[in-house]
C-alpha cells in the first residue's frame, strides 16, 4: 500500500507534464534521472474501456515500462542523453477484438552534464597589424543537455592571459561565439619580438553563465606571427605609356585568413584595379600634367566586408615626357622706351611656361626675335636666348617709328614653339625747346575803355618735339610788365597758341603804356638743351585816353533825422572824383514834394522843411553827379533818409460807445472794450496806459483791466449800479518820458437786463441832448409850415386860372409859378 500511494503521489506530481492529443495517441513527458520509489507510476491510460482484458506494453527493448491497473509505470530512470523519447504500444482486448493505441514518453531534461571543450589544448595564430575586434580564432565547447534550454545555453570568458606584456589584456573572447581577438591595447603594441607566444586560460559555463552553473576550463596557446601586409615601394610610371593594358605595377599580400582587397583614393574610376591575389593594375594612360603623383589607400576585408587590417598606401609618381609646347601667359604685350635710350637698355622682359616637369630639361626654353614691323631700321631691338630680356640694339632711338611691333618665339629642346607679339612705343622726350614765331609783338592800342576780355594779340612758339605730346605742348608765363595783373594768357592746347586778354579795367590816368615780356616753356622737364632768347618775346601795348564820367564814393548812403528839426541843416555830403579830373555838379531825382535841396558843387544836402514822421517815416532819393564838361556823363547813388521818432502825439480813445451798455446788477465778465491809438512810434507810443480818475466814487464804481499794449476793459466794480448815464473819468498815457496824456470823460449806460443780455428800459438823458418830446414837437410844427406854404401856393393858381392871360404874358407864367 505504501508502495502504491508512492506511485499515486509521483503520478500526481507528472500530471501537469501530459499532453493528449488526438483520440488513440497519448503524450507524455518525464524527467530524467528520477531517484524515488519504483515501481514509478507516470500515468493513467484514459484510453481504456471500462471492461477488456489482456492488457499488454511493447516498444521496450530494456523493459522499463509496464502496464497494471490501468496505469503506465516505469521499474528505473530514464536518461534523456541515452534516449530522449519512447514510443509504446498498448494493447488490450475488448469482446474478443484487440485493440492498441500509442504512448509517446519524451524525457524531459535535467541539467546534468558539464560543458567541456572540444580540444584539450586549443592552438591558434595572430597577425601582426590586425585590427581591434577582429577574430583569429573560435574555442568551441560542448554540452550534452538538451540545446534548446539554458542546460545548454554556454557562455565564454577569459581568465588569465600569460604574460601580461606589454599589456596585461592584450586578448578579449566573445562570451556568445567564443570568438578571440585583440584589444585596443593588443592592437596597437602586439610586437613578436618582445612577445611571440600567449598562454590564455579560458572558461565555459553552461546556464548562460548564472550562478548555479556548470563550468570547464581550458587553455589556449596563442602564436604571434609576422605580416607581409605592409605599404608597397612607391611606384614610378612614364606617362603615355603605349600599352597595352591593362598594365601590373605593384602586390601586396595579407598573411593568414582570406581576405578581399579593394582600392580608394583621388584618381579616376577604374584606372586603377586590384584582383584577389593582390596585383594592383593600371587600366589607361597618365597624364603627368593633369596629376603628378597618385597616393592610393590599399584596402583589406573579411568576406563579410569588415576592415582587418589599417590600410597600406602606394605611391604612384607619373614620369615626365615631353609632350607639352612652351606657352606665353598673354598673347601680346605693350611697353614704350624712350626716344634717348642708350643701347642695352631693358624694355621688357617675356616669360613662357611649360607644362612639363620643371625637374627635367623638358622645360627648358629658349627665345628668339623672328620679325620686326616696320623692318627698317635693323637691328634695333633684341632677346636674350635664355632670359626672354629684350633691350635696346641700337644706338639711339632718335628718328625712329613712333611704334614697332616684334614677334618673338619660345622654343623647347625637342622644338616645341610658340609665339607672342611685342608692341613698342617708342616714347618722346622732351629734349627741343619751343621757339616764338616772332621775338616782338606789337605795339597794340587799346581804348581806355575797353572791355574786359578783349583780346590784345595771339601768340605762338613751334616745338620741334612729338605732335600732341606733353613734350609739345608750350606753357606761356608773363614774366615782367604785369605786375598788377592787368592781362592774362589763355592757351588754347590745340594749336599750342596763347591769346593775351585784358583782365582788369584800364586807367590811363594810371598808366598809359605797358611792356610785356613773355615765356614759352614745356610742362615737362627739358632732358637737353636749355631755354634761350628765342623761347621769349617782347609785347608792347599803348593805352588810349577816354574822358570818362564822374565815380561817386558809395552806391547808397543811409541818412537819419530826427522829424520836425529846422530846416536848412547839412544831413549828408555826397563825395565824388572825375579821373580826368573835370567840375562835378550834383543834383536831386525824386524827390517830388521838394523836402531837400542839394549843393550843385558841394554835394552838401540839406531839408528844406521840417519832417513830420508820422506823415512819411522814410524818404528815397536819387542823387545824380555829372561830368561838368560833359553831360551825358555821370554818375548816381541812393540817398536815404529816416526820420526819428519825437514824442509829438498825445494816445487818443478810438471808437463809438454811445450804443453800448453795462447791465446791472452787475454780470460776470460783462465789460466795455475800450481802444487807443497814439501816432507816435514804438519807442514813444508802444504801450498805452489806462487809469482812472484819483476819485473815490470812480475807483469804487469802475474797474480798468488791461488786455494788451493798447486796449482794456471797464466794468462795474460794485454788484449793483441803479440804472442810468454815468460819465466815467479816466486817463491815457503813451509810455514815453515824460509821457503824453489825454483826458477822457466817457458816457456810460447802465441799465437792467432780460435773460439775453439786453437792456429792458430807456436810459435818462444827458442835460442838453435832445428828448422824445420835442422830437416829437419839432416833427409837427415842420410838418405845420410845409402845409401853409402849400395852401398859399394852391390859393394863387385858382385866382390866375379865372383871368386869362393873352399871348404876351403866357411865358411868363411858368416863371411865376416857379417863384
Amino acid at each position: 500500500m505504501e508502495s502504491l500511494s508512492a506511485c499515486f503521489i509521483a503520478l500526481s506530481v507528472l500530471t501537469q507534464n501530459i499532453l493528449l492529443s488526438e483520440a488513440a495517441h497519448l503524450k507524455i513527458g518525464v524527467p530524467e534521472n528520477y531517484d524515488g520509489i519504483f515501481p514509478w507510476y507516470l500515468t493513467k491510460l484514459l484510453d481504456l474501456p471500462l471492461t477488456y482484458s489482456d492488457l499488454t506494453v511493447s516498444g521496450d527493448d530494456e523493459g522499463i515500462f509496464g502496464v497494471e491497473s490501468g496505469f503506465l509505470y516505469a521499474l528505473k530512470p530514464l536518461d534523456r542523453e541515452k534516449q530522449p523519447s519512447y514510443s509504446l504500444q498498448v494493447s488490450f482486448t475488448k469482446s474478443m477484438h484487440t485493440q492498441s493505441f500509442t504512448v509517446e514518453v519524451c524525457v524531459i531534461d535535467k541539467n546534468d552534464n558539464v560543458p567541456v571543450f572540444l580540444e584539450e589544448s586549443m592552438r591558434g595564430s595572430v597577425q601582426l597589424g590586425l585590427l581591434k575586434g577582429i577574430p583569429f580564432m573560435q574555442v568551441e565547447a560542448l554540452d550534452r543537455d538538451d540545446r534548446n534550454t539554458a542546460h545548454a545555453d554556454l557562455r565564454f570568458s577569459l581568465l588569465d592571459q600569460i604574460p601580461r606584456i606589454p599589456a596585461s589584456h592584450m586578448f578579449s573572447i566573445d562570451s556568445i561565439t567564443g570568438e578571440v581577438s585583440l584589444t585596443e591595447d593588443g592592437a596597437s603594441t602586439l610586437d613578436p619580438e618582445m612577445c611571440g607566444r600567449y598562454k590564455l586560460s579560458v572558461m565555459v559555463q553552461d546556464m548562460a553563465g548564472k550562478a548555479n552553473a556548470f563550468f570547464s576550463t581550458g587553455t589556449v596557446l596563442v602564436e604571434v606571427t609576422g605580416n607581409a601586409w605592409a605599404s608597397p615601394d612607391p611606384v614610378r610610371l612614364q606617362e603615355n605609356l603605349p600599352g597595352p593594358y591593362p598594365i601590373p605595377i605593384s602586390q601586396v599580400k595579407w598573411s593568414g585568413s582570406p581576405v578581399e582587397y579593394s582600392l580608394e583614393g583621388e584618381f579616376p574610376e577604374m584606372l586603377f584595379t586590384i584582383n584577389r591575389e593582390g596585383i594592383i593594375y593600371l587600366n589607361a594612360p597618365l597624364d603627368r600634367e593633369t596629376q603628378d603623383q597618385f597616393h592610393i589607400d590599399i584596402v583589406v576585408e573579411r568576406p563579410d566586408g569588415r576592415e582587418i587590417a589599417k590600410p597600406v598606401e602606394l605611391r604612384v609618381m607619373v614620369g615626365d615626357a615631353n609632350d607639352n609646347r612652351p606657352t606665353f601667359p598673354q598673347m601680346q604685350y605693350h611697353t614704350v622706351v624712350k626716344e634717348l635710350a642708350t643701347k642695352g637698355t631693358e624694355i621688357l622682359t617675356v616669360q613662357a611656361a611649360d607644362n612639363d616637369d620643371p625637374k627635367t630639361d623638358n622645360v627648358r626654353i629658349f627665345y628668339r626675335l623672328v620679325g620686326q614691323m616696320p623692318e627698317t631700321p635693323r637691328n634695333l631691338f633684341r632677346v636674350d636666348r635664355d632670359s626672354g630680356v629684350i633691350t635696346v640694339q641700337a644706338d639711339s632711338m632718335e628718328g625712329t617709328a613712333p611704334q614697332y611691333t616684334l614677334t618673338i618665339t619660345a622654343e623647347d629642346a625637342k622644338g616645341l614653339n610658340s609665339s607672342c607679339t611685342v608692341i613698342v612705343k617708342v616714347l618722346d622726350e622732351n629734349n627741343n625747346p619751343p621757339i616764338f614765331s616772332h621775338h616782338e609783338y606789337g605795339p597794340f592800342h587799346l581804348a581806355e575803355d575797353s572791355s574786359v576780355g578783349t583780346t590784345v594779340t595771339v601768340v605762338s612758339a613751334w616745338d620741334a618735339d612729338e605732335w600732341g605730346g606733353d613734350s609739345w605742348q608750350v606753357d606761356y608765363r608773363l614774366e615782367s610788365g604785369n605786375e598788377e595783373e592787368v592781362f592774362t594768357l589763355v592757351t588754347d592746347r590745340q594749336t599750342n597758341e596763347a591769346a593775351l586778354i585784358l583782365d582788369k579795367v584800364l586807367d590811363f590816368e594810371r598808366e598809359n603804356e605797358y611792356i610785356l615780356v613773355l615765356s614759352a616753356q614745356n610742362p615737362v622737364a627739358l632732358v637737353r638743351g636749355r631755354y634761350g632768347p628765342a623761347s621769349t618775346a617782347t609785347v608792347t601795348i599803348f593805352i588810349d585816353d577816354i574822358n570818362e564820367g564822374p565815380v561817386l564814393s558809395q552806391s547808397h548812403y543811409e541818412v537819419t533825422v530826427r522829424e520836425g528839426e529846422e530846416p536848412g541843416r547839412v544831413i549828408a555830403t555826397i563825395r565824388g572824383y572825375d579821373p580826368d579830373s573835370h567840375p562835378i555838379r550834383y543834383s536831386l531825382r525824386g524827390d517830388t514834394k521838394k523836402y531837400f535841396s542839394i549843393g550843385k558843387y558841394s554835394g552838401e544836402l540839406k531839408t528844406v522843411q521840417a519832417l513830420d514822421r508820422e506823415e512819411n517815416s522814410t524818404y528815397t532819393m536819387e542823387v545824380v553827379a555829372e561830368d561838368g564838361r560833359n553831360s551825358s556823363l555821370s554818375a548816381s547813388t541812393l540817398v536815404t533818409v529816416h526820420i526819428l521818432d519825437v514824442n509829438d502825439n498825445s494816445p487818443v480813445l478810438v471808437g463809438d460807445y454811445s450804443w453800448k451798455y453795462l447791465c446791472t446788477p452787475r454780470w460776470e465778465d460783462q465789460a466795455l472794450v475800450l481802444a487807443s491809438r497814439d501816432s507816435d512810434g514804438p519807442q514813444h507810443g508802444g504801450r498805452l496806459n489806462f487809469s482812472l480818475r484819483s476819485d473815490t466814487t470812480v475807483r469804487r464804481n469802475w474797474k480798468l483791466t488791461p488786455i494788451n499794449d493798447t486796449h482794456t476793459n471797464l466794468s462795474l466794480n460794485v454788484p449793483y449800479l441803479p440804472p442810468e448815464v454815468y460819465i466815467v473819468p479816466f486817463t491815457i498815457s503813451d509810455s514815453s518820458s515824460p509821457p503824453r496824456s489825454t483826458f477822457i470823460n466817457l458816457p456810460v449806460t447802465v441799465c437792467p437786463c432780460n435773460v439775453r443780455g439786453n437792456c429792458r428800459t430807456a436810459p435818462k438823458q444827458l442835460q442838453g441832448m435832445p428828448t422824445i418830446q420835442s422830437t416829437v414837437g419839432i416833427l409837427f410844427g415842420t410838418l405845420g409850415f410845409i402845409g401853409i406854404i402849400l395852401i398859399v401856393i394852391f390859393v394863387r393858381l385858382s385866382y390866375q386860372n379865372s383871368t386869362p392871360p393873352n399871348k404876351g404874358c403866357q411865358e411868363r407864367v411858368p416863371l411865376k409859378v416857379s417863384l
